[in-house]
């Protein structure tokens, strides 16, 4: 089932790790602008939601689509709750939430979360996980993990090792030395689908307990009942940027990547 959907990406112009971070050249051209790029290389329209004219403009200049928000928002929710309204977007209609710090994503990924939720009528909203394969991730409290059921639907999302191998971590996930093989640890990769009515109302819900413990948006939804689909893929998504040193890996990365396409061509 291949569904139709808006991929929205919210962008933000103050950074407190790096400086305008949308607007950072990576080969010429904008971050916030290669992200747009590459996942239009799959299916979807896709819209750059702004909350300065600066980051519009760099789109336009380039081809883009871009609404302007308002800059107080609370939340990337809130952001995109309000591009939906600019857009006139219905309430049935899909939306996919990728971040704009991660140029290097897969362009099918936005496609198989959409289609994922369209044929999952019981959530209110599809994301993505991979299989962990390093235990030093696993200990990780930056490396979320996801828990499934029997139907790819969320149990839990956090920040420590889940699910406990007690047969193999022993007393601590300090001694693990390998990682169950079934259930494979799932690492949680940031993008979301949402039908544009339940994005419309997730930002009025009041924030769960879980979610502050864990600083996890998502808890927000499970605490409420809401049902979260899960398609899993087997790669890893690409490096994001929040640092100056993460911006400098990924223009490395992205040089690589653009010589070998001229080579083939």
């Amino acid at each position: 089932m291949s569904a139709s959907y808006t991929i929205l990406i919210p962008a933000r112009l103050a950074s407190t790790r790096l400086p305008e971070k949308p607007l950072a050249d990576i080969g010429g051209a904008p971050m916030i602008v290669r992200v747009a790029q590459r996942v239009q290389q799959g299916r979807g329209r896709v819209v750059v939601a702004a909350d300065h004219p600066r980051i519009v403009e760099a789109c336009e200049a380039h081809g883009i689509a871009a609404v302007l928000t308002d800059e107080n928002h609370a939340s990337g929710s809130d952001r995109l709750a309000q591009a939906c309204h600019l857009l006139d977007l219905t309430d049935e209609a899909i939306v996919v939430n990728v971040q704009g710090d991660e140029p290097l994503m897969d362009p099918a990924l936005p496609a198989a979360v959409a289609d994922l939720l369209a044929r999952s009528p019981e959530a209110s909203m599809s994301t993505a996980a991979h299989p962990l394969h390093d235990v030093a991730d696993l200990r990780n409290p930056n490396v979320v993990k996801v828990v499934c059921d029997a139907r790819q639907l969320a149990l839990y999302f956090s920040r420590a090792p889940i699910p406990w191998w007690r047969d193999g971590y022993g007393s601590s996930a300090a001694e693990a030395t390998a990682l169950p093989a079934e259930p494979a640890p799932l690492r949680h990769i940031g993008i979301y689908a949402y039908r544009v009515a339940f994005l419309k109302q997730f930002p009025q819900l009041p924030q769960a307990p879980i979610e502050t413990c864990e600083s996890l948006e998502q808890l927000r939804a499970l605490w409420h009942g809401h049902r979260i689909a899960v398609h899993v893929t087997p790669d890893a998504p690409g490096p994001g940027v929040d640092t100056p040193a993460d911006l400098e890996r990924v223009r490395a990365l992205f040089a690589t990547a653009s010589q070998q396409d001229r080579d083939t061509r």
